[in-house]
């Protein structure tokens, strides 16, 4: 079951980094975020009142709202990283956010064995060799490895929190939904901010769709593909982590950049330059040692 369950979160996880990556090259980053995480939070308020998971609330549930402060901070740096692109660079380099478990290990006293220091050195050659090409001609590029590291440790520290929220499927649902309500809050907030300093909400104006509205509502099965995956990925690893050794459940969880990088190869036709996959593949193999 737990395998079974963490391969299912990298699926999850790898299609909605996809769809949120494609997402934000039409649609504004934060409005994605909040467009996709509304759904999230209408989906689960159904079904906490179905399953009666508010008789789970207490003082854990601030864990979740901290996970839902974080969350679009990661994201939308996420999502910012992988409209710069290329996504088979970007999203690997995401999953490094596994190393805030092992920081956290480190605070309470546990030290990492032989294979955790492999894991750090080869993860930090991947990200050099990954964003080394780009990094000596185009800034954008620089700011998609920044953007990206930011992205992976907050999601590394979302789950960290997130796992404090629950001890169980029904006390799940409430935290995940808590984590979500917070997480809308939070961009909503962040979406208005940014209107007010003269950013945009909507995409521009599009003939076809009928306006930048028209853009939103046609892209909508899509949001709300990207927000609900995100959030069965966030379910399948708690599941998998409850029901088996972390260890397993975090090494299988950390494939979905693969599932990313293939999904952005058959979909975008997308190429890597030889420098840019080996770094990719080294920083995905640092994960791995990192979580083993």
């Amino acid at each position: 079951m737990t395998a079974l369950f963490a391969l299912a979160t990298s699926l999850l996880w790898g299609l909605a980094d996809f769809g949120g990556g494609l997402l934000t090259r039409r649609i504004p980053a934060l409005t994605v975020v909040v467009a996709s995480q509304t759904v999230a939070v209408l989906v689960l308020g159904a079904i906490v009142v179905a399953t009666g998971g508010w008789t789970e609330w207490g003082p854990q549930l601030w864990f979740a709202v901290a996970a839902g402060l974080v969350g679009p901070v990661a994201m939308l740096a996420f999502y910012k990283a992988l409209a710069l692109g290329p996504m088979g660079v970007v999203s690997p380099l995401g999953s490094l956010g596994v190393a805030v478990p092992v920081g956290v290990g480190l605070l309470l006293g546990e030290r990492p064995g032989l294979a955790q220091f492999a894991g750090i050195t080869v993860a930090v050659v991947g990200i050099l060799l990954a964003g080394g090409p780009e990094l000596r001609g185009a800034p954008v590029q620089r700011q998609a490895v920044l953007l990206t590291l930011l992205a992976a440790f907050g999601f590394g520290g979302v789950m960290a929190l997130i796992a404090e929220a629950s001890s169980n499927l029904t006390g799940l649902f409430l935290a995940l939904f808590v984590q979500r309500v917070t997480n809308v809050a939070a961009g909503g907030t962040a979406l208005y901010v940014s209107v007010r300093r003269g950013g945009r909400a909507l995409p521009e104006v599009s003939r076809a769709a009928g306006g930048g509205m028209g853009v939103v509502w046609a892209a909508l099965p899509a949001l709300a593909f990207v927000g609900l995956a995100d959030v069965a990925a966030n379910g399948t690893y708690s599941v998998a982590a409850q029901n088996g050794p972390v260890t397993v459940a975090a090494v299988l969880s950390s494939v979905y950049p693969v599932v990313t990088a293939l999904a952005a190869r058959a979909v975008l036709k997308e190429r890597l330059r030889g420098v840019q996959a080996a770094g990719a593949g080294l920083a995905l193999v640092g994960t791995v040692l990192l979580a083993s």
